[in-house]
């Protein structure tokens, strides 16, 4: 179970480039398991035992499993993650000439630690929309080969770069696409017309915007000598997405069950398909009962708000509180902290903490340093906006926010088997 759950983790990453291909495999996978879309612009018609889904922006989903319990007497059980990572984002008008070479002006999306960037064979993918024929369209695109790269300055004129130095994100990030001769001019748009032409066989009469992330094509792997790790991109978070989404598939019809993975994490989740915007209260007051019943159903429901969690980095041991240092492959972790940063209370988190045990699941706590500054999820942010029972949950991992990051190659199996536990749980805190 553990290698093909790892396999299939390793797929959908390089499926995912970006959000937008994100929610399209999910919605994928959810189809090919029997859920139905819903749109939002039509009136639903749902029944209990139903599964649906439900995507807002490209970029966000929320997969629902009515339960043959009624959700007005169990309540919902409910994962979230997010499809978003930090990254660099082409600008609107982005065509750079120096040298000879053509560049694209970048922005940094979330924060990205800068530095793993350089050096990268990266590929491009995202949101490209269109007017065709007099109408306004969209389609996904990914370049899929190394098409850029941002080289690094030579140590020998930069004598420096060993003790560090602060990236400048305007002048050091542009990545390089080609050599051009003389005053040729370098058309970006033509490029994204040429590449819509090839991968979906149309022909735009003008590209008119676009949402486009640069990529490491280097594909994720198990690593280690004893293969103990996974590395790849965008573990943050497409690593709980999967693990969510395996546990969803895996539920019988018995309870009501919910996963919500919503775009804008990085960027705090304020928008219109973000955690803090409107989506999931929508989809879920066109689902439960009106005024007193939904209160009632989401007080008696609970949220695991699923986001990687700092693992101890034996170089970096002391930025660990020593008595809260989760380790690789030890399970996942209940993250703490009494200012709310996370959503996590005595009762959420001794519910979670239960299923483990019940499903021997090894799981850790994590609480940040007192002297340092806490990260934040999803997990107080839908708590704020919905009153439901949160606990905050992810899996240790090192490297967060790095184009490449690293996860322990057991915890996912681990996570897949307590959240299938949580959808299946008869009773709820």
């Amino acid at each position: 179970m553990r290698d093909e759950l790892n396999q299939g983790l390793i797929d959908f990453l390089k499926a995912s480039p970006t959000p937008f291909h994100a929610t399209a495999s999910l919605a994928q996978r959810l189809e090919a398991a029997g859920y139905l879309r819903l749109d939002e612009r039509q009136s639903w018609a749902i029944e209990a035992g139903g599964r649906y889904y439900v995507t807002r922006n490209d970029s966000s989903i929320i997969a629902i499993q009515l339960g043959l319990r009624s959700p007005l007497e169990a309540g919902l059980r409910l994962v979230g993650a997010h499809t978003d990572s930090p990254c660099l984002r082409v600008k609107p008008n982005p065509e750079l000439q120096s040298q000879g070479f053509w560049q694209l002006g970048v922005e940094v999306y979330g924060g990205a630690l800068l530095t793993p960037w350089f050096d990268r064979d990266l590929s491009l993918a995202g949101r490209v929309t269109f007017r065709r024929d007099g109408k306004v369209e969209s389609q996904l695109i990914d370049f899929r080969k190394a098409i850029a790269i941002i080289p690094n300055l030579a140590i020998h004129l930069n004598r420096e770069a060993n003790q560090g130095w602060a990236i400048n994100p305007q002048t050091e990030l542009p990545p390089i696409l080609a050599q051009i001769a003389g005053d040729d001019g370098a058309d970006f748009r033509a490029l994204l017309a040429e590449q819509l032409s090839l991968e979906h066989d149309l022909n735009a009469d003008a590209v008119l915007d676009y949402e486009l992330s640069f990529y490491d094509t280097q594909s994720a792997a198990v690593i280690g000598l004893n293969d103990d790790f996974i590395a790849g991109a965008r573990l943050d978070n497409l690593l709980s997405c999967f693990a969510g989404l395996q546990a969803l598939l895996n539920a019988d019809s018995e309870q009501s069950c919910v996963l919500v993975c919503t775009d804008h994490e990085e960027v705090g989740s304020s928008s219109a398909c973000g955690a803090d915007g409107p989506m999931l209260e929508q989809v879920l007051q066109r689902l439960l009962p009106t005024g007193d019943g939904f209160a009632r159903c989401l007080q008696k429901s609970l949220l695991v708000s699923a986001d990687n969690a700092h693992a101890v980095h034996p170089n970096y041991a002391d930025k660990h509180d020593a008595n809260h240092g989760p380790k690789l492959n030890a399970g996942p972790v209940i993250k703490i902290n009494s200012n709310q940063r996370y959503a996590t209370n005595s009762e959420t988190a001794g519910f979670f903490r239960h299923l483990c045990l019940e499903n021997e699941v090894p799981v850790q706590s994590f609480v940040t340093r007192s002297d340092m500054g806490c990260g934040s999820t999803i997990g107080p942010i839908t708590a704020s906006r919905l009153g439901v029972p949160t606990v905050d949950i992810g899996l240790p991992t090192f490297a967060m926010h790095s184009i490449r990051e690293l996860a322990g190659s057991h915890d996912l199996a681990h996570l897949v088997k307590v959240l299938s536990a949580f959808y299946a749980s008869p009773e709820l805190p």
